[in-house]
């Protein structure tokens, strides 16, 4: 994220001044093909929701697959809390508590969590954090329900996979299973600002990428055999390189396409649809610009879909595409939004293809994630608080 996302995702006090495993890769799609914009404006507003509970440093909400009757929400110190699905809900209890292990200084926390898609057969969970420990570390750890899903049992934990962060900023930690049945992880460029190690143009290290494993084979896990450099020069686990801080990001359930939010440094924020192979710039280029230098060699790197300036936000919050049935005329929509000013966009294709964004929503909070209900409704949270996105 950008250096105050970039110095401190949250904050202390949320201040910002500036199927399963092994199976084919060709279950994700290439599309990045989204809904036509219509001639009028969508009209959509914030709702907030679970009025009755409290949370902190809320920066993640699901559902388990194919269970529509509970809610978990991940705080950034490390609690995940599970409640029900009930508008009036007053209570939740704890899924798994690991703050103490968790290292919240810089953009540090727990950062995401990732259901096993068999979750109501073997119970796995994987959580994405940073850990106390001397450098800091990213742990991307399987963690197992010894009560049929009530529950994650801390002692179970499963370290897969370690990396060693050289600044406090830029962790990433956003986890996904796609439909491939794969775990996919993604790390930032290691921090600091403008990417002084060159880590989103070096394919020999984790940084700067989207990963891709096999947690269901091999000790901790195996690398797809489909995945870019199995056979050639380059980390095994890497699927897309060339990333600054893919703080949020996801997959459209429908095409299976890969839509993620690319934190800029300090000039252009961008939106990505990720293809296994690509390279998309940083730090050669910020968004379609090359960074510090008028002119750059950009050959083999792909462009974002679109971008914007920092005349309209300062730090970019992935979202979802929309495939819920409550907002017809936003379906099929990549929506996505900024933490500096709480706006929020939905990103179309125009007659001829080319990309065209509306202003959804001003929202004036501190936007940290968006969640998607199992029904494709999308949430927004921020600012202590969590929010449905609803037809106005």
């Amino acid at each position: 994220m950008r250096q105050s996302l970039r110095n401190n995702l949250i904050g202390i006090a949320l201040v910002m001044l500036n199927a399963c495993g092994g199976g084919d890769a060709s279950a994700q799609s290439d599309s990045c093909s989204l809904a036509k914009a219509s001639a009028n404006p969508v009209s959509v507003k914030l709702q907030q929701v679970f009025t009755g509970l409290t949370f902190a440093y809320p920066i993640g909400l699901m559902q388990a697959p194919g269970d529509d009757s509970r809610w978990f929400l991940l705080e950034r110190e490390g609690i995940v809390k599970v409640f029900a699905n009930d508008p009036l809900v007053s209570t939740s209890s704890t899924f798994i508590d690991i703050h103490s292990l968790v290292d919240q200084s810089g953009e540090g926390g727990l950062l995401g969590m990732a259901f096993h898609p068999d979750f109501a057969k073997n119970g796995q969970v994987f959580l994405s954090y940073t850990r106390t420990s001397s450098p800091l570390t990213s742990y991307i750890s399987r963690f197992t329900s010894q009560d049929k899903g009530l529950t994650l049992a801390p002692t179970s934990e499963q370290p897969i996979l370690t990396l060693n962060q050289p600044y406090s900023n830029h962790n990433g930690g956003d986890i996904h299973f796609g439909p491939d049945g794969y775990l996919y992880i993604g790390f930032g460029d290691g921090g600091s600002g403008g990417d002084p190690l060159g880590n989103g143009q070096n394919t020999n290290t984790l940084f700067g990428a989207i990963l891709r494993i096999d947690v269901d084979h091999g000790t901790p896990y195996s690398i797809p055999a489909t995945n870019p450099f199995v056979s050639s020069g380059g980390k095994k686990e890497i699927y897309a390189w060339g990333l600054r801080n893919p703080w949020r990001w996801s997959f459209d359930r429908k095409t299976h396409a890969l839509w993620l939010g690319d934190v800029g440094q300090n000039a252009w924020e961008e939106v990505d649809c990720i293809k296994a192979g690509h390279n998309y710039g940083w730090n050669v280029k910020e968004g379609t610009h090359c960074y510090n230098s008028t002119t750059c060699d950009a050959s083999g790197m792909t462009d974002p879909v679109t971008e914007y300036d920092h005349g309209k936000g300062c730090s970019i919050i992935g979202g979802y595409v929309y495939r819920g049935t409550a907002i017809p005329s936003l379906q099929g929509a990549y929506i996505y939004g900024d933490y500096c000013n709480g706006r929020i966009w939905a990103l179309f294709y125009d007659d001829v293809g080319k990309p065209k964004t509306q202003v959804l929503v001003d929202s004036g909070i501190n936007i940290t994630s968006f969640g998607e209900g199992n029904n494709g409704e999308l949430y927004v949270m921020g600012s202590g608080k969590v929010y449905q996105i609803v037809a106005n």
